[in-house]
């Protein structure tokens, strides 16, 4: 495939494989510094941007899409949050932010920040490839490499860069483009996973509520005033089949129950996924001419709502070391990336880490497990400090701060 013959050839200063909101972030700030850049995708448009993921954005997160002139969107549609909710052994315990740290977060579903994206980039004029195939990634340890891909028409592109950033999430490929003896992976796979739904129904709750029960894991959330997004822990080998709406909500409603006579507003389930998840990371971030950014580098479990913010963060600091390298620093500004972004990776590692294994129930516990994480729950809720933790790391570390 490397030798076959192309239709057309572009140069371009940075090629990035993945159009995801980590690829169209970076290919945004770079475009507003006059780099030009080519985006491609091996998804559609619709794909990516009718695939539920996540819907938490930290305050910085949400400033940087209206600042860098993305959109205002976020202010006019996202609903601020101010705390959460954490329920256990029947009952509510609210987590207020802004009272513990000055900080707030933004419910916003990741397809609107891709759309935001995408239409920026067609507002601004760049090139973004949605469904294209075969794609190879060529020369990343030399000063030029090179991208190929076959365009939906069947035209065979080839695009020559200075660098290529791989955005192309936890199942692309560019993270293997690193060599096995000169790359480390560092992982942990979780013995549950997340069943989620997305449901016709009235919001329940004005904020997210973390549910622990002796059954599991519960998190209400929401899309939309009329249409909610909520998950309970599951066994990762579970059917959707097996599960109709009647138990489903049956699930639900037991995961939250508590003394405060708490209910969730139930209708029509319109979606059902298993979501499975685990803890990754990949060392180096930067090999040759080649960067990775976002879930193409380092994945966390979805409960701190940490992921999107990582991959915004990791390309927020890219951008700023590739318009130096583009510049007089030449090819040794990179060296800064990556112990940049993995200050902030590790830090999410942990705070991922502990809010799992924090909320939810392990097969096989032990009711010394039990009563030893309602202890430690107890601990969170019932201190300043605990309560200050747990704000400070939900809500991200501000950009001025280290991380």
């Amino acid at each position: 495939m490397a030798d076959a013959a192309v239709d057309t050839v572009a140069s371009v200063p940075v090629a990035v494989i993945g159009a995801g909101p980590a690829g169209l972030m970076l290919a945004h700030l770079l475009g507003r510094a006059g780099v030009e850049t080519v985006v491609v995708d091996t998804r559609t448009r619709h794909e990516i941007e009718t695939t539920q993921r996540a819907g938490i954005l930290e305050a910085d997160a949400a400033r940087d899409l209206v600042e860098t002139g993305v959109s205002d969107r976020v202010l006019r549609e996202g609903h601020e949050h101010e705390g959460v909710e954490l329920r256990f052994g029947g009952r509510p315990h609210r987590i207020d932010f802004k009272e513990l740290v000055g900080a707030s977060v933004w419910l916003y579903p990741q397809t609107d920040v891709f759309i935001d994206l995408a239409d920026a980039r067609d507002r601004d004029g760049g090139t973004v490839r949605f469904g294209v195939k075969d794609t190879e990634v060529l020369d990343v340890t030399t000063a030029a490499p090179r991208v190929r891909y076959t365009a939906p028409d069947g035209s065979r592109h080839e695009i020559r860069a200075r660098y290529v950033v791989g955005a192309d999430g936890s199942r692309g490929m560019c993270r293997d483009l690193v060599p096995d003896d000169r790359r480390s992976r560092y992982g942990k796979d979780y013995p549950f996973a997340w069943f989620g739904i997305l449901a016709e129904a009235p919001m329940s709750a004005p904020e997210l509520v973390y549910a622990h029960s002796e059954d599991g894991f519960a998190l209400i959330s929401r899309r939309t005033d009329t249409v909610q997004r909520m998950y309970f822990q599951c066994d990762p080998e579970e059917s959707v089949d097996a599960w109709p709406d009647d138990r489903i909500w049956e699930t639900l409603q037991s995961r939250v129950a508590g003394q405060d006579g708490f209910r969730l507003a139930e209708g029509p389930v319109l979606e059902k996924t298993v979501l499975r998840f685990r803890s990754f990371v990949q060392e180096p971030m930067h090999w040759g001419s080649l960067t990775l950014a976002g879930d193409a580098a380092h994945t966390v479990p979805p409960t701190g709502a940490r992921g999107l913010n990582l991959a915004l963060h990791d390309v927020k600091v890219l951008a700023e070391v590739l318009l130096r390298a583009l510049g007089t620093a030449g090819a040794a500004a990179l060296d800064d990336y990556q112990p940049r972004a993995l200050q902030r990776v590790w830090r999410a590692q942990n705070f991922s880490y502990w809010m799992t294994q924090l909320l939810h129930t392990p097969p096989g516990g032990t009711p010394f497990d039990l009563r030893r994480r309602l202890g430690e729950l107890d601990n969170v809720v019932g201190t300043r400090a605990g309560r200050t933790y747990l704000a400070e790391q939900y809500t991200g570390w501000p950009a001025n701060s280290q991380a």
